[in-house]
């Protein structure tokens, strides 16, 4: 079973643990592109997210051989299921960022199951969130099946 991991960029290092995890339970993982780079030391995760902050990360995305979004999407359609690290972020418990709404919708419309590390965070589209009927471990990933 393949699983792709969707979450921010500041949890690079969560990402890494939950894919070595994952991978020791016999899943195959993908991670995000810029994840990958950190985790490879090709990208400083502390320049990345200086710049990230300060000018957004246009400049990485940019840097990539193919538009990430629909890498994603493709990732997505090629996996099994996908699976949110969505962890407190912006003082926001268990944050579910722009991009990881996006993936999700694309695991969705796939019909990919949608699996959360955290419950799901109240937020403006909290109700979009459910409406694609994710399924919450609790930080059990165990719980994939």
């Amino acid at each position: 079973m393949k699983i792709v991991i969707v979450a921010s960029i500041q949890f690079t290092y969560e990402i890494e643990k939950i894919t070595k995890k994952l991978e020791r339970l016999g899943y195959k993982v993908e991670i995000p592109w810029a994840a990958k780079k950190i985790l490879k030391g090709d990208i400083d995760y502390n320049d990345f997210m200086s710049i990230k902050e300060k000018r957004g990360d246009n400049e990485f995305r940019n840097k990539a051989e193919e538009d990430l979004i629909i890498r994603y999407y493709k990732l997505i359609k090629k996996g099994d299921a996908i699976l949110v690290l969505n962890y407190d972020k912006k003082g926001i418990k268990n944050y579910i960022g722009g991009n990881a709404l996006i993936e999700m919708s694309f695991a969705h419309i796939l019909s990919k199951p949608i699996y959360l590390i955290n419950p799901i965070p109240e937020m403006i589209y909290t109700d979009e969130i459910k409406a694609m009927k994710p399924i919450l471990i609790n930080g059990d990933l165990s719980k994939i099946k």
